[in-house]
């Protein structure tokens, strides 16, 4: 089912924003017929879609306010070597979006959360799918195994726990539970410091550059244009959204997609968008090894992913050739998106993970970057209209920008281009 709009159906359709959301609405909105620009005043950049973990993992794709984050304490995210930072600073709207954060971390609001992504979860797979069989991107590869490991079985049972918590919202989970040698067996790049681990099955991942890289070539040679400008104002009329650039110029479309990611809230506000929509920082790099994971392995403990890459990364720093690449991301840090990077934070992460991958050499690295992931105080994104028939928003997936990324794209357009709601884009109304 579905719920009915009555804006005509637009022709000509503005996306503002590169990363994976806006790209993927861009696609789909072509796919359906629609003439697209695509707004973006530094395309070279590094997004967050750049530098995500790249992992599709319906399995762990949750809210990020849990009741387990209070448990850190103040104290602890207070320390720049926490997996969760908080800098100490006179910011209003920091200390406004962690008060709303807070009141989310309740069992009953992640659960009533969790149902809303149990729906997406059972869809964004098939989203990629379709991107691959269309030739846009490469297809996603299994990860075979997915790995969340542990040092103890007393700390693995916080994911046993949760996984629990995920099938009673609605999502079937298919894991094994792993310890001691069956872990290494599994995975013999991790060390024997890790005494426990957490097998999910149907998980898959990408190369987040090449795949980022692809979308947009998809984009453009499906006559996709592409303007290099930044988009400092929207305005509308009844049969026309106006997007006003930082030069002046002002551009006419019949409607709009604002997917700028931690800046979401800047445009959209003015259309009756009142979620904070707050930066939460994530760091990532490259290293090789003489024994790299071959498959995505997590330390949910220590919040850090690492991904074998497979090729190297295009325009990156690491050496191409056969050497086994492995990007290793993590961190969750609530700092301004312009901020540079905090070399601490990455000390943070090779501390965290040196005595778990033996054969990966952490003291040379390449590519070492910071993103801003727009993360919401509810945990959910915000996509769909708004109150204006001519502007719709794309953003605020935290971490699950590229995991949901091509779904939300996907959604987006059928309601642009039939006039009708998804179901599942509900939950995820940008006026809640």
């Amino acid at each position: 089912m579905s719920t009915p709009r009555t804006t005509a159906r637009p022709r000509d359709v503005a996306v503002v924003g590169s990363g994976v959301v806006g790209l993927s609405a861009a696609w789909f909105l072509q796919a359906g017929g629609v003439q697209v620009t695509v707004y973006d005043a530094e395309p070279e950049a590094r997004p967050a879609s750049w530098g995500n973990a790249g992992w599709l993992t319906p399995g762990l794709t949750a809210p990020l306010p849990e009741p387990d984050v209070l448990r850190y304490g103040l104290r602890s995210v207070l320390r720049p070597t926490s997996p969760v930072y908080v800098p100490v600073r006179p910011d209003p709207t920091l200390w406004r979006f962690l008060a709303g954060f807070a009141r989310h971390c309740t069992h009953r609001r992640w659960h009533s959360s969790m149902q809303a992504y149990a729906g997406l979860n059972r869809l964004a797979l098939r989203a990629f799918d379709d991107l691959a069989d269309a030739g846009a991107t490469a297809r996603p590869r299994p990860a075979r195994p997915f790995l969340a490991c542990y040092r103890t079985t007393q700390e693995a049972s916080s994911m046993l726990r949760e996984l629990a918590r995920i099938e009673e919202a609605g999502q079937r989970v298919h894991f094994d539970y792993l310890t001691g040698p069956q872990v290494r067996q599994a995975q013999p790049a991790v060390s024997a410091e890790v005494g426990a681990a957490v097998r999910l099955h149907g998980q898959r991942y990408l190369h987040p550059p090449r795949f980022l890289a692809s979308l947009g070539q998809a984009v453009r040679g499906a006559g996709g244009e592409h303007r290099p400008e930044r988009v400092v104002d929207v305005e509308t009329e009844p049969n026309a959204a106006w997007l006003v650039t930082d030069t002046g110029r002002r551009h006419r479309h019949e409607a709009v997609v604002l997917a700028t990611g931690a800046g979401l809230g800047d445009l959209a506000r003015g259309f009756g968008v009142r979620r904070l929509v707050h930066p939460g920082r994530g760091y990532s790099f490259t290293v090789t090894g003489t024994d790299v994971p071959r498959d995505p392995v997590y330390f949910p403990h220590q919040r850090v992913a690492c991904t074998p890459l497979h090729e190297p990364v295009d325009g990156g720093e690491a050496p191409a050739g056969d050497a086994d690449l492995l990007r290793v991301a993590g961190m969750m840090e609530f700092r301004r998106a312009g901020e540079p990077l905090d070399g601490r934070r990455v000390r943070a992460i090779v501390d965290a993970v040196r005595r778990f991958l033996p054969g990966v050499d952490l003291d040379r690295r390449w590519d070492e970057w910071v993103g801003s992931r727009p993360c919401t105080t509810d945990g959910l994104p915000l996509v769909g209209a708004t109150v204006s028939p001519r502007v719709f928003v794309a953003g605020g997936h935290g971490m699950w920008g590229v995991a949901l990324g091509p779904l939300t794209g996907r959604l987006l357009a059928e309601q642009i281009t039939t006039g009708r709601t998804p179901d599942v884009l509900r939950p995820l109304d940008p006026l809640r």
